[in-house]
């Protein structure tokens, strides 16, 4: 160990994360000191690390961090997270930002200040890669004044923000990539009803827990698409066909448009969605390259819709992950298992339901039927602790159902979630 080169023991306490680990090895020596001072650079003061956190008050703590982080010379990444009782004052953050903004490459704070200042003003601008920010407030965006050069990668989570200055904040940052934002207050003026957001090198976006009358994200290069439990009266994607993943889940939207940009989607995963069938498979129809296919605890706009597998087999011939999962009713299950013979591809199939009755066999028989090169089937179900006499018949026959079709299906592998 004492040959090590200073250089090599300060990656190694860089590895180590957790702030308090890195000051008992710096211990060691003189040389692993030397190399915490002067060649470390990540550091991490986050309240799971250590459970000794909960008992310092927010004044003991800012006093350590500060010991701490004047210690070193050039770090790179910065976390500080606490739990909800510690509130920090101001000052001591903005010393922290201002000591460590020649250097600092990502930033991640998750803690509540007071008073509240604009952080994104005081921390490094012309190196910060990425920027996950917690449980504050950005206000005051000059885009002239605030430019983030290489900013890739943002991340919001509670925090207070205008339509405004969010839209000037994404003009400051050209080569943004990955945008995801979790409970965010925008403040939107009286004058507009909506949020509307662009950007020239987004490719990922998501957005969790927020509701708008309109949403808009011009976003030319946007690969991913994520929003979950969201509330939208109009949600608008306007792209140039770039798109690959789209995730909807537990979304409640009137009008859904995401333009052209469907003919390069590889997944879509719809979880607890309302669909309107018909205009559904009309927005992704041109999706040629899909290869999963995930609708799950959906409902039907329509109660006498149904997925229309034989729509989707040929729509979709690259189709090799297929998950579905919504109430099954006599007199529709034929129409949905029509053109079985075509999913081909079809390697991995998940099935679920959420009230179980004797058509669910005949479904799962109908698919797996039609998925001649499957390889592994997984079948997902609730059941209820309490059941009555005829539930329990139901479970009893598709147990026995089920041995039968592995009998006859050996070469798939069966898989089975219970809840």
């Amino acid at each position: 160990m004492e040959h090590l080169p200073v250089e090599v023991i300060g990656n190694i306490l860089s590895l180590l994360g957790s702030a308090r680990d890195v000051v008992i090895a710096s211990a060691t020596c003189k040389k692993w000191r030397e190399a915490w001072r002067s060649h470390l650079y990540s550091l991490s003061f986050n309240y799971c690390d250590w459970p000794l956190y909960h008992d310092l008050t927010s004044n003991r703590l800012e006093i350590l961090i500060t010991q701490t982080i004047f210690e070193t010379k050039a770090l790179q990444f910065l976390t500080i997270f606490m739990d909800d009782e510690h509130e920090f004052s101001a000052a001591p953050v903005i010393a922290w930002l201002m000591y460590t903004r020649d250097s600092l490459r990502q930033l991640c704070y998750n803690v509540r200040t007071t008073p509240s200042f604009n952080i994104i003003e005081k921390c490094s601008r012309q190196r910060l890669e990425v920027l996950t920010l917690a449980r504050n407030s950005i206000t005051g965006v000059e885009p002239s004044y605030l430019k983030f050069p290489c900013l890739k990668s943002l991340s919001l989570s509670f925090v207070s923000v205008s339509a405004l200055d969010l839209s000037l904040l994404l003009s400051a940052c050209p080569k943004l990539e990955t945008l995801a934002m979790v409970s965010p207050e925008i403040a939107m003026s009286d004058s507009q009803a909506s949020v509307e957001l662009s950007t020239v090198s987004l490719k990922d976006f998501f957005i969790e827990s927020f509701s708008s009358d309109k949403f808009t994200l011009e976003a030319d290069l946007l690969e991913k698409l994520h929003l979950k439990d969201c509330t939208f009266e109009v949600f608008e994607l306007i792209g140039k066909g770039t798109l690959k993943v789209l995730k909807i889940d537990d979304v409640s939207v009137i009008h859904l448009d995401i333009g052209d940009s469907t003919e390069s989607l590889e997944i879509i995963d719809v979880c607890n969605f309302t669909i309107m069938w018909p205009k559904f498979y009309h927005m992704i129809s041109k999706a040629s390259k899909l290869y999963k296919l995930r609708l799950w605890g959906v409902v039907f706009d329509d109660e006498d819709e149904v997925v229309d597998i034989e729509t989707v087999s040929v729509c979709f011939p690259l189709l090799m992950h297929l998950s579905l999962s919504y109430d099954l009713r006599d007199g529709v299950l034929h129409y949905g298992l029509q053109g079985l013979s075509c999913l081909m591809n079809v390697v991995v199939l998940e099935l679920g339901w959420t009230v179980i009755s004797d058509l669910f066999s005949v479904w799962v028989a109908g698919l797996l039927e039609g998925c001649p090169n499957l390889k592994k089937l997984v079948i997902y179900g609730l059941v209820s602790e309490v059941k009555t006499h005829e539930e329990c018949q139901i479970l009893a026959r598709f147990s026995e159902f089920i041995i039968q079709l592995g009998r006859k299906y050996g070469h798939v592998k069966f898989e089975f979630e219970y809840e």
